[in-house]
């Protein structure tokens, strides 16, 4: 009988106390002023991105579809919540944005997210919509491989380019900003801010959980077995298409939630989050952290994300990119499982150690050349 690995004797007690730690005890201690309110933001932006991370890794890790657009769905998403924010500031008149423009009134499709329920289902339909429709035409046309990967780049930079101008009435180049209320909340309260991170702790929970029970179930062994030879599975009667296109939609529907929390915590939102390099960054954190491992990702995007705020004050900022590649380059040469892996890796290199010395240190029992002279 093999032994487990690590992150498999672990996995269960080890998740239910990081979860304990990210849901209850940091709020606990951001509450007893042990833990700065700068401190718990930055936190919840750092899940934010872990929650992204795994959006990424369900499809390249899990069904090796490397999507490079996965930046626009989590942007849009902050979109979404963005529009619900601008419209709960009230006051007179209509914004900046909207002025600069010579708007005296709220555009028409402005109007239904005055209403917190209509906003929150439009974080889940209009990223699901557009990740069905791309991935409809893009898997029925078998696009795959590095063809898919420069289709959801060039999908994500003209979304970029479209939300930079300003007459699509979104903020152009500074998008959505000077939030102040949530659901009746003012998001300057210190309270509001830790039930923000706590709302973004426990989506993280729930994704980490249903993603971890998807990959387990028998769907998720299609998924992998997608990964491993597509052909494969066609020749065993599945129409693999339609697999690809429902992670592809539920991927869609991850990020985009993550990007709604990701706005009010930070305060902003606007159209540089769609950038091509922060998906490509996010690729980044998923090797890192262990890709086809769903807690990987997080651990890669958390350490990440919390490296690159130390190392862009001071003098180490300028050489934050190239820390980022050296990481990346040695994760990929010898790391190949990321950092959860390692541990693995550590222990198969001791033992592998541990047998050739046994092996050099045993009396052969072969005869030797001598012995068998007459």
């Amino acid at each position: 009988m093999t032994k487990q690995p690590f992150t498999g004797r672990l996995h269960t007690p080890l998740l239910i106390a990081l979860a304990v730690i990210l849901v209850v005890v940091i709020p606990l201690l951001n509450s007893l002023g042990i833990i700065s309110n700068f401190t718990l933001g930055n936190w919840g932006k750092y899940l934010c991105y872990g929650i992204l991370a795994i959006s990424i890794d369900l499809l390249w890790g899990y069904t090796g579809l490397l999507c490079l657009g996965q930046a626009l769905f989590f942007t849009l998403g902050g979109y979404m919540m963005g529009m619900h924010l601008m419209r709960m500031i009230g006051g007179d008149g209509v914004p900046t944005f909207l002025s600069m423009v010579g708007r005296t009134e709220w555009p028409s499709f402005f109007l239904p997210f005055s209403s917190f329920p209509f906003a929150l289902l439009m974080m889940v339909v209009v990223p699901g919509m557009l990740a069905y429709v791309f991935g409809y035409l893009a898997f029925r046309s078998r696009i795959k491989g590095v063809y898919f990967s420069i289709l959801t780049q060039a999908l994500t930079y003209g979304a970029a380019l479209l939300f930079f101008r300003n007459e699509l009435l979104m903020g152009g180049n500074n998008g959505f900003t000077d939030f102040r209320t949530l659901l009746g909340f003012s998001l300057r309260e210190d309270s509001t801010k830790r039930w923000l991170y706590i709302a973004t702790a426990l989506l993280l929970v729930l994704v980490v959980w249903g993603c971890k029970w998807l990959t387990h179930s028998r769907f998720g062994l299609i998924q992998r077995a997608i990964r491993d030879s597509e052909n494969r599975v066609l020749f065993s009667g599945y129409a693999t298409a339609n697999f690809k296109l429902f992670i592809f939609v539920i991927s869609a529907v991850i990020a985009s939630l993550a990007g709604a929390l990701f706005v009010p915590q930070v305060g902003i939102i606007n159209p540089s989050e769609m950038d091509t390099s922060k998906s490509l960054e996010a690729v980044v954190w998923v090797a890192l952290g262990g890709r086809g491992t769903i807690v990987g990702p997080v651990i890669g995007a958390i350490s990440v994300n919390a490296l690159k705020s130390w190392a862009s004050v001071g003098a180490t900022a300028d050489f934050w990119p190239l820390m980022l590649g050296g990481a990346f380059v040695l994760v990929v040469l010898f790391m190949p499982k990321g950092m959860v892996g390692l541990p693995a890796q550590i222990q198969g290199y001791i033992t592998r150690v541990s047998r050739n010395k046994s092996a050099a240190e045993s009396p052969s029992s072969e005869p030797t050349p001598e012995a068998t002279k007459p």
